[in-house]
C-alpha cells in the first residue's frame, strides 16, 4: 500500500457531500464501481455552478464539454448510507481541455481517486472548441 492512500487532494479546490443510497450500490451494499463516474460528474457540475458558469448558457453558446479519458483507481469501498465527500482540483488547464484530480472520501479516507480529461467541443459539429473566455478568466485568476 502506498503512503498516498489516505491523503485528500490538497487543497481541494472543490467538494460535494454525496450520499450512498440503495440504487448506487450492488446486492452487497457496496458502491457499484461505474457510479464513481457519476458522483465525480456531479461535482464537476457543481464545481461549474460555483464559478457562475452554467452548462445551459454554455450549451447555449454550443459549447459542451465530453470526457476523453479516465483513470479510476479502486482503493476501499463505499457502502449503503455513507457519507462521501466528492473532491476536485484541476491538474492541468489547456486551450481545450481541462484534466482533473477527483477524489471519493469517507471521513477523509479515501476510497476512490480518479484523473478525468474533459475536451470542450463545439456542440453542433463535435469537433474541438476553445474553452469559453468566461471559464477560462475564472480559472487562470
Amino acid at each position: 500500500m502506498t503512503s498516498d492512500v489516505k491523503v485528500p487532494i490538497e487543497p481541494a479546490a472543490f467538494s460535494l457531500p454525496v450520499r450512498v443510497y440503495i440504487e448506487d450500490t450492488d446486492a452487497g451494499g457496496v458502491v457499484y464501481h461505474a457510479n464513481y463516474l457519476k458522483y465525480f460528474e456531479r461535482a464537476r457540475s457543481d464545481w461549474l455552478d460555483t464559478l457562475g458558469v452554467s452548462q445551459r448558457t454554455l450549451l447555449s453558446e454550443n459549447c459542451q464539454f465530453v470526457v476523453v479519458s479516465c483513470q479510476l483507481d479502486f482503493v476501499r469501498p463505499a457502502l449503503l448510507n455513507d457519507q462521501l465527500t466528492v473532491a476536485l482540483q484541476v491538474e492541468r488547464l489547456r486551450a481545450a481541455s481541462i484534466d482533473f484530480l477527483q477524489q471519493a472520501l469517507r471521513n477523509g479516507e479515501l476510497l476512490c481517486r480518479a484523473k478525468i480529461k474533459v475536451a470542450c467541443i463545439d456542440a453542433l459539429t463535435k469537433k474541438p472548441a476553445k474553452l469559453p473566455d468566461v471559464l477560462m478568466q475564472h480559472l487562470q485568476s
